[in-house]
């Protein structure tokens, strides 16, 4: 197609993301009330407080839209890999297509480890620092802000291996390259831990920082097993040896 039709084909894709995310909003804002609940568990018995007039309201609006964006997620997708599919060879058609599946589940896996390991641990911390000193009585908004930015990071930092896969796949990356840069690995999963936390206390940033060790792990072995595949050679078989 001609440069402006490819154009409006990604002004129409990304209308149609846009409409998908406010209708999943406006779906999510229904059910705000047992959304919040879910967000609040991690906290135990903390009581919460509406420290400003319709701050509340507000909190409902951004949680809903955080939830919009996140069920419109799948839909987001299939947007971005109608748009590029016809363009790609069908080698590379086979390959995007379970790794943008991949990518949605790691984004809901990244979400729930957030909300199920990386919010209780930073709470508990945070909450018994100064326990003898100061009763927690937390602002809603805030707390809010801090699970949602943390989830979403988090849910971020789960689409390494699939970025991995994809350089592996298309030759621009081996992975003997990405076992070599450990060292690189170790120090920006530190430094992306601590600029991705929003409380940057060192419980949730050693905990995210190994996420993120995990999971390029994952991917040296995703890229292995791709290039082994490539070359035709099972991962348990041995190159034959020559006689005589």
């Amino acid at each position: 197609m001609p440069l402006m039709d490819h154009l409006e084909e990604l002004r129409q894709r990304v209308l149609r993301s846009l409409v998908a995310i406010v209708l999943a909003a406006l779906i999510s804002l229904v059910f705000v009330r047992p959304l919040v609940r879910v967000l609040e568990a991690p906290a135990g018995s903390i009581h919460f407080l509406q420290i400003a007039p319709g701050e509340f309201l507000f909190v409902s609006i951004k949680v809903a839209g955080y939830a919009g964006l996140a069920a419109a997620l799948p839909y987001i997708l299939y947007q971005g890999l109608a748009f590029v599919l016809p363009g790609l060879t069908e080698k590379e058609k086979r390959l995007i297509a379970p790794a943008v599946a991949g990518s949605a589940i790691l984004f809901f896996l990244g979400i729930f480890f957030a909300w199920w390991a990386l919010i209780p641990a930073a709470l508990k911390f945070l909450v018994s620092y100064g326990a003898d000193i100061v009763e927690p009585l937390w602002s809603i908004e805030r707390y809010l802000d801090f699970v949602l930015l943390l989830m979403l990071a988090t849910g971020l930092v789960f689409q390494t291996p699939v970025l991995q896969l994809l350089l592996g796949a298309f030759g621009l990356l081996k992975w003997k390259q990405m076992i070599s840069a450990w060292r690189w690995v170790v120090m920006t999963s530190a430094l992306a831990s601590a600029v991705l936390t929003p409380s940057t206390d060192p419980i949730t940033m050693l905990l995210l920082a190994g996420a993120i060790i995990s999971l390029f792990l994952i991917g040296i072995g995703l890229v292995a097993l791709t290039e082994q595949f490539k070359e035709g050679i099972p991962p348990s078989a041995n190159p034959p040896s020559k006689a005589g």
